[in-house]
């Protein structure tokens, strides 16, 4: 549960640096200061958090409380902005994961986003296979990144401390000249991109369910070491890039560095360490997009299960997983590293709207949890009503600095979400209202249906269509429609009737049961529905207490050969009789598998 949030100290002082750019060497001097912020921030979350694992102990997810406490829409927003947090999260984990893998080998820049689309594809297959023996998969990059990294941001301070102004071991590029003046907007600006870096902070909440017993001590000490080790990161880098003149670099140019690559080169040098800890950042960057393979789903079940989506969002596959979440999860996140290139600072003014969103509406939604205790606790409302302000006004700061490069994007995505949930449910709704049954079985119309069996010609696929109508009705009709193929073939229908007279009817008839009828139709516009729904029509005007059932005798095409030798009139025909067929009429197939007889 970790990955999500640690990999984010490696974007989100980055995309903080890329906003101070016009600054210059200046802009170092305001990272501090931002990044001391964006930790407060973390660590009023980290005590809101606390908060709500201890009164949701199985699911405590945003949509969750949301739902509990404030009501429909207030959960659709939550449930709308974790999905849309998700997918972003999967899309900017991969690309700043491939970013790390082009710092290390620039030869592979040209190859960014192919790189980005196969690391997807091949979480996606993962998670597709199941992962309930990944965990130590996952584990030994996330250690291994912790070690390094705070590894070499100890030995950064180290040489800070000891040596005054330290010198480089591989000196960053020179940043650029300052083309601006630092400002109140400017450093709002950073400080909302600086705050990509605490969206993982939610997932122990959203996944508590996951934990062992005792549940909440476990669920404490995972959330405590994320948000811990996430500010040592977060503080120890904007000290190293202060101290050593490291900024951020367009991920668009040739010889792009990533802050964490110059970090490292600048402490330690590009020596075998460096390759070490810049596989360890890419390992978990790419991995950090299993957080969403994992969350989402989990969402869209529960949203599901409450009708706001198709119910095959609720529905685990062969291995247990929910297959359709991670087919949709990952759809969009290749969309949209297509849409953007693969590159990092172009997502990132779409990412962190969907969290704090999440952050506000979660904790809002635990004020009104405490108000309706019977015992009330001020002090934990006081600390969640404390996040939900300070989440608000981070969100709101975000929504203005990002707005016009991109953040409008997440903004009217996550209404449109809204109302799509809104309409399933109204329509699972609908469909229930339509289809409840309300009293005993009614036992008025149990006349035998008149059989309406498609024949084209007579063979055996015809015969055992009839031989099963037989079983259902005394009043069996066999449909033949001439002139499907023009004109020119009707001079066979004298020797169908005689040769149905013959192996139809009068064996039937020796048997002591009503011998099926012919029925030759004209299909002079070669369309199979139209003249056997005036037939339907007919009849049920003729016979109105009798309903009618169709059946329709088709080959089952199990190779893919067969699929292209056939017509698929059967299947066409089916598909126009649901349509436009009426309450009444029942289509029944009746198959016939090629290849089993064939073979």
């Amino acid at each position: 549960m970790g990955l999500d949030g640690l990999g984010s100290s490696s974007y989100g002082p980055e995309a903080a640096l890329t906003i101070l750019i016009p600054l210059g060497a200046l802009g170092l001097v305001y990272l501090g200061p931002v990044m001391g912020c964006i930790i407060a921030l973390l660590a009023i979350l980290y005590f809101s958090y606390r908060q709500t694992l201890a009164a949701y102990p199985t699911s405590g997810g945003a949509y969750a409380v949301a739902k509990e406490n404030l009501g429909e829409y207030p959960s659709l927003l939550a449930a709308s902005a974790l999905m849309i947090d998700y997918v972003l999260n999967v899309a900017v984990g991969v690309s700043a994961g491939v970013g790390a893998l082009v710092s290390a080998f620039p030869s592979l820049h040209p190859y960014i986003l192919p790189l980005c689309l196969i690391v997807v594809a091949f979480v996606t297959l993962a998670n597709l296979r199941g992962t309930g023996e990944a965990g130590w998969l996952f584990a030994l990059p996330t250690y291994l990144f912790i070690v390094c990294f705070l590894g070499v941001i100890a030995y950064g301070l180290f040489r800070i401390v000891t040596e005054g102004d330290p010198t480089p071991v591989v000196a960053p590029p020179p940043l650029a000249a300052a083309t601006g003046a630092a400002g109140l907007w400017l450093l709002m600006h950073a400080f909302a991109s600086g705050c990509t870096a605490m969206t993982g902070v939610e997932a122990v909440s959203n996944g508590v369910g996951s934990f062992r017993e005792p549940v909440i001590r476990n669920a404490y000490i995972t959330l405590t070491i994320i948000v811990v080790v996430l500010a040592l990161l977060l503080g120890g880098i904007a000290a190293i890039a202060t101290s050593f003149n490291i900024g951020a670099m367009s991920q668009t140019e040739e010889g792009y560095q990533s802050v964490l690559s110059q970090l490292i080169g600048a402490v330690v040098g590009f020596n075998t360490f460096y390759y070490i800890a810049m596989c360890s950042l890419l390992c978990i960057l790419c991995l950090s997009a299993n957080t969403s393979f994992v969350g989402f789903p989990r969402i869209c079940r529960m949203v599901a299960a409450d009708g706001y989506l198709p119910k095959g969002f609720a529905q685990p596959g062969r291995r247990l997983v929910f297959t359709a979440g991670i087919l949709f999860l990952s759809g969009f996140a290749s969309l949209l590293l297509m849409v953007f290139g693969g590159i990092t600072e172009k997502l990132i003014p779409l990412f962190a709207i969907g969290a704090f969103l999440t952050f506000t509406v979660s904790q809002a939604g635990m004020v009104v949890h405490w108000r309706r205790q019977e015992v009330k606790q001020p002090a934990k409302l006081a600390m969640n009503a404390v996040g939900a302000v300070a989440t608000g006004v981070a969100l709101l700061v975000i929504m203005l600095a990002k707005f016009t490069e991109g953040a409008w994007i997440t903004l009217v995505a996550v209404p449109v979400t809204i109302l799509l949930l809104r309409a399933i449910k109204s329509y699972y709704d609908g469909l229930d209202r339509e289809l409840r049954q309300s009293g005993p079985i009614v036992l008025e119309e149990v006349e035998p249906p008149t059989v309406l069996v498609v024949t084209e010609s007579w063979n055996r696929l015809s015969e055992r269509a009839i031989k099963f109508a037989l079983t259902l009705s005394p009043d069996v009709v066999a449909v033949h429609l001439v002139r499907l193929g023009g004109p020119e073939n009707d001079e066979g229908e004298k020797a169908l009737r005689e040769k149905w007279h013959i192996d139809v009817e009068e064996p039937v008839a020796a048997k002591g049961l009503r011998p099926p009828r012919l029925m030759l139709i004209p299909a002079p516009y070669r369309e199979l529905h139209e003249p056997l729904l005036r037939l339907i029509e007919k009849l049920d005007a003729d016979a109105p207490e009798r309903q009618v059932a169709v059946l329709i005798p088709e080959t089952v095409k199990e190779k893919w050969w067969q699929k292209i030798l056939h017509m698929n009139r059967a299947g066409n025909l089916r598909k126009q009789l649901l349509k436009f067929g009426g309450p009444r009429l029942t289509v029944v197939t009746v198959p016939w598998r090629l290849s089993r007889q064939e073979g």
